[in-house]
C-alpha cells in the first residue's frame, strides 16, 4: 500500500504535474546543434531526501486488550521511522523510490518476545519490532511520448502519464509479513493554479506472508483489484511563511481471503475496502531561516487509516482504525 511510504513528503509528484511546463521551457531555450552534449543534464529535476518522524498512536491488526468486562479494545503503540527518498523527472517521465525504516515500541514486540503484561515479562527483555517497506513508481507521460498535447485539457488536466510501481516489505513480527505487490494504470496531473494535485488509476495486485497459517496457505495471493492514489501539495501564501500543505489519499477495493484452505478462513476472513489518508502542513526551514530554500524542512501531520492492511474490525478483532498524529524533519541531501 502506497500510503505508509509516501511520508517521503510525495516530490514525485510535484514533479509530475510540472512536467509538461518544464518540458516546453526546455524546448524554447534549447538548440540542439549549439549545445554541447556534456552540457546537457539527463534530469530535468532531481532531489533526495533523508527524514525521520515520530508517530503515535498506531495499531496493529489483531494487536488488542481484553478489559475487565470481556470487551477488546486495539493495543497501541509509538513508531519512530526514518526515510530515504529520491524523485527525479527527466525527458519522457518521472521516477520515485521511497524506503522507510519503522521502529515499534515494546507494545507491538519483535518475533516471540513477550508482550507486556504477559507472565514471562519480566524475565525476558522485550523490543518491538522492526519493519523495512520500500517502494518504486514511475511515470511515462503521453503528451512527451506523442510530442503533442492531446492528452492535455486547458483548466482540468495538464498531462496523462502511464504510471507503473511496486512495494516490498519485511517485519520481523510473529505475522512476519513479506508483502510484495504491483500496480500499473494512469496518472491524471490536474491543472491547478499552484502546487499539484496528482490522481493515480491503476491495477493492484498484491503477495503476503501469513505466519500463523500452515502450509501452503502461509504465502498468500490476493485478487487484484483497482486501487486509487490522491496526491497533492499546495503553497500557503496567506500566512507569510514558506508553508505548504501536502497529502495523500489511497483507497485500495476489497481484495479477497488470499487464501483457498477453508481450515484457514478463520486467521483470513474477506478483506475489506482500505482507505488511507495523510495530511502534512510542512515548513521550508531553511528558507525560513538561512533563505536556502528546499534544504531543511519541518512538518506536523495527521494520519487516518480505515481496515488498516484490508482488515476489518469486529468485535473480538481490534487494531484496524488508525488515528495518529506524526511530526518530523526531512534534510534534501542533494
Amino acid at each position: 500500500m502506497l500510503g505508509r511510504v509516501m511520508a517521503a513528503i510525495v516530490p514525485l509528484w510535484m514533479v509530475g504535474s510540472a512536467l509538461a511546463a518544464d518540458l516546453d521551457a526546455v524546448k524554447k531555450d534549447k538548440a540542439p546543434e549549439a549545445v554541447p552534449v556534456k552540457d546537457v543534464s539527463f534530469f530535468l529535476f532531481a532531489d533526495t531526501q533523508v527524514s525521520y518522524r515520530y508517530q503515535f498512536p498506531t495499531v496493529s491488526p489483531g494487536v488488542q486488550i481484553q478489559r475487565g468486562d470481556g470487551s477488546f479494545v486495539s493495543r497501541e503503540a509509538p513508531k519512530q521511522i526514518l526515510n530515504i527518498s529520491h524523485a527525479d523527472a527527466w525527458a519522457y517521465g518521472t521516477n520515485f523510490f521511497s524506503l522507510d525504516i519503522l521502529k515499534s515500541g515494546s507494545q507491538f514486540p519483535a518475533g516471540t518476545t513477550n508482550p507486556p503484561g504477559s507472565i514471562a515479562a519480566p524475565f525476558f527483555a522485550d523490543y518491538g519490532n522492526t519493519e523495512a517497506y520500500g517502494l518504486y513508481r514511475g511515470t511515462l507521460s503521453l503528451n512527451a511520448i506523442t510530442g503533442s498535447k492531446a492528452f492535455a485539457i486547458p483548466g482540468l488536466v495538464k498531462d496523462v502519464s502511464l504510471a507503473f510501481g511496486f512495494d516490498a516489505n519485511s517485519q520481523n513480527d510473529a505475522f512476519g509479513s513479506k508483502k510484495r505487490d504491483v500496480v500499473g494504470g494512469l496518472n491524471f496531473a490536474f491543472d491547478v493554479p499552484a502546487g499539484f494535485l496528482n490522481l493515480s488509476v491503476q491495477a493492484y495486485k498484491e503477495w503476503n506472508r501469513n505466519g500463523f497459517n500452515v502450509q501452503p496457505d502461509r504465502d498468500q495471493s490476493f485478487d487484484t483489484v483497482p486501487e486509487f492514489e490522491l496526491v497533492y501539495s499546495f503553497p500557503l501564501p496567506f500566512t507569510g511563511l514558506p508553508l505548504s500543505i501536502t497529502g495523500f489519499n489511497n483507497i485500495v477495493l476489497p481484495k479477497g481471503r488470499g487464501v483457498q484452505n477453508v481450515a484457514d478462513f478463520a486467521f483470513n476472513p474477506k478483506r475489506g475496502l482500505e482507505f488511507l489518508s495523510r495530511t502534512n502542513l510542512v515548513l521550508d526551514l531553511g528558507k525560513l531561516v538561512y533563505d536556502q530554500p528546499n534544504r531543511v524542512d519541518v512538518f506536523i501531520g495527521f494520519q487516518y487509516w480505515l481496515n488498516k492492511f484490508g482488515n476489518v474490525e469486529t468485535a473480538t478483532f481490534k487494531g484496524t482504525e488508525e488515528k495518529s498524529f506524526l511530526a518530523g524533519v526531512a534534510f534534501h541531501v542533494f
